[in-house]
C-alpha cells in the first residue's frame, strides 16, 4: 500500500514537472520576443547589459537554490548525528556546513548585486518601452525566477520520493 502511494505521488510530481517545463518553454519564447524587441530599441551597450542580466539571473538563482538544497541536506545529516557517529564524519559534516554557509552568503551577495543590476536595466528599458511592455518585462523576470524555483523544488521532491521508494522496495525484497 505504501509503495503504491509513493508511486502515485511520483506520478503526480512527474506530471507537475512536465507542466513546469512546458511553462518554462513558453517563458523562454516570451524571453526571445522580449530580447528581439530590446535589441531593436536599445543601444548596443544597453542591449548587452540586458542580456548579461538575463543570463546571470538564471545562474544566480540556480546557484542559490543549489547551495540552499545542499546546505539543507548537510543540516539533516547533522541532526542524525548520535553517539555512534565517528569523529571524522562529524568533522566532515561541520566543515561542509561551514563551507556551504559561506558559499550561500556569497551567493546572496551576488543576488543583491543582481537586484541592483535589474533596477539599472529596468531604468534603461523605461526609456524605450511603453508601460505595458515594461510590465511584460517585469512579469517575464518574475515568472522566470518563479519557474526556476518551482522546478528545483519539484526535482528535490522527486529525488526524495524516488529514494524512499527505492529504499522501501529494497527492504521488502
Amino acid at each position: 500500500e505504501l509503495i503504491s502511494s509513493l508511486r502515485s505521488k511520483l506520478r503526480t510530481l512527474w506530471e507537475e514537472r512536465e507542466l513546469v517545463l512546458s511553462e518554462g518553454r513558453e517563458c523562454a519564447e516570451r524571453g526571445e520576443e522580449l530580447e528581439a524587441m530590446v535589441r531593436e530599441v536599445c543601444k548596443p551597450n544597453e542591449f548587452e547589459r540586458y542580456m548579461m542580466f538575463i543570463g546571470d539571473l538564471e545562474k544566480v538563482v540556480s546557484l542559490l537554490l543549489c547551495l540552499s538544497s545542499r546546505l539543507a541536506r548537510v543540516q539533516n545529516a547533522m541532526r542524525r548525528i548520535d553517539g555512534n557517529t565517528d569523529a571524522e564524519e562529524k568533522q566532515s559534516l561541520n566543515e561542509r556546513h561551514k563551507l556551504l554557509s559561506r558559499q550561500r552568503e556569497d551567493a546572496k551577495d551576488l543576488k543583491e548585486n543582481l537586484d541592483r543590476r535589474e533596477r539599472v536595466v529596468s531604468g534603461i528599458l523605461a526609456k524605450y518601452l511603453t508601460d505595458q511592455q515594461l510590465q511584460d518585462y517585469r512579469r517575464f523576470v518574475q515568472v522566470k525566477t518563479s519557474l526556476l524555483i518551482e522546478q528545483k523544488d519539484l526535482e528535490e521532491q522527486i529525488k526524495f520520493f524516488e529514494e524512499q521508494l527505492e529504499n522501501l522496495e529494497k527492504s521488502i525484497a
